[in-house]
């Protein structure tokens, strides 16, 4: 009998808090898992994707409709297993005992050190639009810091979460990895676990409620956001450069990217001529946007939402150009062609809310302290993009801006960038993952301090008048 257990009037199915319980007793048998053990299960992981290549990228299309098969085996596999091979190489030495130092005069021959130590049973929840790469790309810090883990895939991806859920016995316990699929809510039941910490993936609205249940036991969570990521070409720089690099970032996954160049500032006067370079690049790129090189959008609510985008700016006075005009694409299929907004304005959606989509708003600006004022103005964003030549320029938008991350001369390169941190700021997130970061979040970094064989403490014990008071006037003076 499948029974359930209601907290706050979230139901949270059994099969959670089945296996919950079941996690938290493999992770008590093994709580501080070798070198040797940990190097095993990311081969573990690493062999999953390897071995089963082709049913993942199947499982994914599926979700889709239709996902570019190059691009799901580059952004999804191909950095994936990437990753797990460089933490496996760096594993070794995260996991060493860091020693800290310590004023000889007032510790003497005492040690200490921060032990890297796995925190328990870590919730990952998963979002659609890199299905692969978001449950792996976390799992392999999970995992490197010897913790358990629970993953809950997004109801997008049911085709991949029942591949999964078919994988994972083969080569993991299910106390130390299990999958779950979505579905009927069941998003706040999963979050209001008792994880020792949460990883969550998604829009900004929803991890105000996620943070909520996850409030309900003090879990620490880890926040990977999304946001308008803003992107702005110097007048010098190359305008036939920065199209093919922006072009390339917003018509990958067909612009559902959390880090996506979500809106455009070009320097005044340069609008026709990005727009005819836009307009080649997409063209020679994709001869036929309806061969399979080109991803679909993931449902036909996020398509409409899409086209309400467009009418919504065309209504008030932007000027849409549909960059593939010359080809028709399957719309039963939800392939929507990439569009330039011209004259963009705040009082548009497309201005207002993340696009998540192959529409890319321009704005215009005079002055750079333009660009900083009106980045500044909003949310922090996810990423920033700067195309110029001019290194103290660059410098100058990194020092007057804040956001997750930052590319220069490109789009989204840092995101994929193995030593790299990846996280967002304010609204666009919190917290770290990726690389040695990513080993540190899902850690106890626990600090530990070894008395040596004097203790000068004992000085200063009470009864404090004469000799531990002279003592303390003493040690104030050294230190003014």
């Amino acid at each position: 009998m499948n029974q359930s257990l209601n907290f706050d009037n979230i139901t949270i199915p059994q099969e959670f808090t089945d296996t919950f319980a079941e996690q938290k007793a493999y992770f008590r048998e093994h709580r501080n898992p070798s070198y040797q053990e940990r190097v095993a299960d990311l081969k573990a992981l690493h062999r999953m994707l390897v071995e089963n290549r082709e049913a993942l990228i199947e499982a994914v299309n599926n979700d889709y409709g239709c996902r570019s098969r190059f691009e799901t085996i580059f952004t999804e596999l191909l950095l994936n297993q990437e990753g797990i091979l460089d933490t496996i190489k760096h594993l070794k030495k995260w996991m060493k005992p860091q020693k800290r130092s310590l004023d000889p005069t007032q510790y003497p021959l005492a040690k200490a050190r921060v032990i890297p130590q796995p925190l328990g049973v870590v919730g990952i929840v998963v979002p659609w639009n890199f299905p692969i790469s978001m449950a792996f790309a976390p799992l392999s810090g999970i995992f490197a810091a010897g913790n358990t883990a629970m993953i809950k895939m997004s109801e997008n991806s049911n085709h991949l979460a029942r591949l999964f859920k078919e994988l994972a016995p083969r080569y993991f316990a299910a106390g130390k990895l299990t999958f779950f699929e979505d579905g009927n809510g069941r998003g706040p039941a999963f979050t209001k676990l008792p994880f020792d910490h949460l990883f969550f993936t998604g829009s900004p609205a929803t991890a105000k409620s996620v943070m909520a249940n996850c409030a309900h036991n003090l879990t620490p969570v880890t926040l990977e956001l999304g946001g308008k990521s803003p992107a702005v070409v110097d007048a010098n720089y190359n305008l036939t450069k920065a199209a093919e690099r922006i072009m390339w970032v917003k018509m990958l996954n067909a612009g559902q990217i959390c880090t996506n160049v979500d809106y455009l500032f070009l320097p005044e006067g340069k609008e026709e001529a990005f727009v005819e370079e836009a307009r080649r690049i997409c063209n020679a790129r994709y001869p036929d946007i309806n061969n399979g090189d080109y991803t679909a959008v993931i449902d036909q609510r996020s398509y409409d939402r899409l086209q309400e985008t467009l009418e919504d700016a065309r209504s008030k006075g932007a000027r849409i150009i549909n960059l593939f005009e010359g080809q028709q694409p399957d719309a039963s299929r939800r392939i929507f062609p990439p569009h330039v907004v011209l004259g963009a304005t705040d009082d548009m959606l497309v201005m207002q809310r993340e696009v998540f989509g192959p529409l890319l708003p321009v704005k215009t600006y005079r002055d750079r302290s333009q660009v900083v004022d009106y980045i500044d103005a909003g949310h922090r964003p996810l990423a920033f993009y700067v195309y110029t030549d001019d290194k103290k320029l660059a410098d100058w938008y990194i020092d007057n801006t804040m956001s997750g991350g930052v590319t220069v001369n490109d789009g989204l390169i840092h995101a994929g960038v193995h030593s790299l941190p990846f996280g967002g700021v304010g609204n666009s997130g919190m917290g770290h993952y990726h690389g040695y970061e990513g080993f540190t979040t899902f850690s106890k970094m626990r600090p530990v301090f070894y008395q040596g064989p004097i203790r000068a403490l004992n000085m200063l014990m009470p009864p404090y008048a004469g000799k531990p008071t002279k003592l303390l006037n003493m040690m104030l003076k050294m230190k003014s």
